[in-house]
């Protein structure tokens, strides 16, 4: 059966959408030449559309070349002696003054009214629940404003050019030895620094996710994430997330859903946040993180683990991060740590050097203003690290002479 699953609720039309999964399953080779596609009744039938939403999504992809009908024989993909005939219609025209209508040439518009409520503006004087963004006064500006100048002092002319798409080298380390206090034993090999969150989901879905690919989401979840996988064409299936612990329940992911969720469906992907669960703000007690992951062990299916907020914790103690539960190379940890502002200080950890690559390919170069970011970051990260440890010697010091 091929995998295709459209959206009632979306404004793209359903042979819009349809066209377009064909299409993009056609491009990726798991249709090829020769192969033979249902009958437009057929196909109706088992999407729960009309005939005619599939004949026109059949009509467009014969007039691009793509798909050929034989009468008695059915609809099959078309080849020629150089392979696919690929040829998209003509750019349509505006008042017929030959002005382009960009707005028609859009590849994707699924992610379009999801990203708009990231990007709307509150009311004067309002609180708006829809961002995480930190309050302006407790940015540190002044520390920033040391650290960028003393970068900019010391590697002026290096530090606009290009550099390593990976990350930078010293901030690299600095994340390191982050994850290595976690006990995590991480490696060069296994972090690839992003410019934040939404980037560093962006590759693991061009990665990993095909069109037609089965992901699991919590609900409510992360807007952003909902658009990055949706405009993958990826099967976005939710699961909810528990604000209030019933008898025999706890917060958080809602384990029983998670299971049934998977023993239904063939699952690329589970990605959430077990801390500080972005809307929701719950945490995954221990057991069910234990839970979770023998779930995903069982099925065999990798966790994307949202690590951003694990650090604001107001105990000493806080839960171990799942990637510190892990013991099969199950979960793979979309990092955020120490933010000094937003989008800023991300990247992927993963347990495979082949996992980093295939991240690093779908990356693109860094630039220079990428780099320099960095260097600011490292810069501050390493000011913080030697406050953090003169603190730690005064405390000592003191505690030494009150003895």
């Amino acid at each position: 059966m091929l995998p295709l699953h459209l959206q009632p609720e979306s404004h793209v039309p359903l042979y819009v959408q349809l066209r377009d999964q064909l299409r993009a399953l056609v491009h990726a080779g798991d249709l090829r030449p020769g192969d033979r596609i249902p009958a437009s009744r057929e196909l109706a039938i088992i999407l729960g559309v009309h005939r005619t939403t599939v004949a026109n999504a059949y009509a467009e992809l014969e007039s691009e070349g793509l798909i050929q009908g034989h009468v008695g024989r059915g609809t099959f993909i078309k080849g020629n002696g150089n392979g696919l005939k690929i040829t998209p219609p003509a750019p349509p025209v505006l008042n017929g003054n030959n002005g382009i209508r960009w707005e028609l040439l859009f590849a994707d518009e699924r992610g379009e009214e999801v990203l708009s409520r990231l990007t709307a503006s509150a009311p004067e004087n309002a609180l708006s629940f829809v961002l995480a963004r930190p309050a302006q006064e407790f940015f540190p500006i002044e520390d920033l404003q040391a650290c960028v100048n003393a970068v900019l002092r010391r590697e002026a002319t290096d530090v606009l050019n290009l550099g390593p798409s990976d990350g930078y080298p010293p901030l690299k380390e600095a994340l390191l030895e982050l994850l290595r206090h976690d006990g995590i034993p991480a490696r060069d090999e296994n972090l690839l620094v992003t410019d934040g969150c939404q980037q560093s989901l962006d590759l693991i879905s061009k990665a990993f996710v095909r069109p037609g690919d089965s992901v699991i989401l919590e609900n409510p979840t992360y807007p952003g994430a909902v658009a990055i996988f949706g405009g993958t064409r990826a099967r976005c299936l939710s699961v909810p997330v528990r604000t209030h612990a019933e008898p025999g329940t706890s917060l958080g992911l809602d384990l029983e859903a998670l299971e049934a969720t998977l023993a239904a469906n063939r699952v690329k992907l589970i990605v959430l946040t077990p801390d500080f669960q972005n809307p929701t703000g719950t945490s995954m007690p221990l057991a069910s993180r234990r839970k979770l992951l023998e779930l995903a062990s069982r099925h065999q299916v990798p966790v994307v683990e949202d690590h951003i907020y694990a650090r604001l914790h107001a105990h000493e103690e806080r839960l171990p991060s799942l990637k510190q539960l892990d013991r099969t190379n199950k979960a793979d940890d979309g990092l955020a740590h120490r933010p000094v502002g937003a989008g800023h200080a991300g990247g992927v950890y993963s347990p495979g050097t082949v996992h980093k690559t295939r991240c690093q390919n779908a990356q693109s170069v860094c630039d220079a203003a990428c780099r320099a970011r960095r260097r600011f970051a490292q810069a501050h990260a390493r000011r913080n690290a030697l406050d953090a440890s003169r603190r730690r010697d005064v405390l000592v010091a003191r505690t030494t002479a009150g003895l």
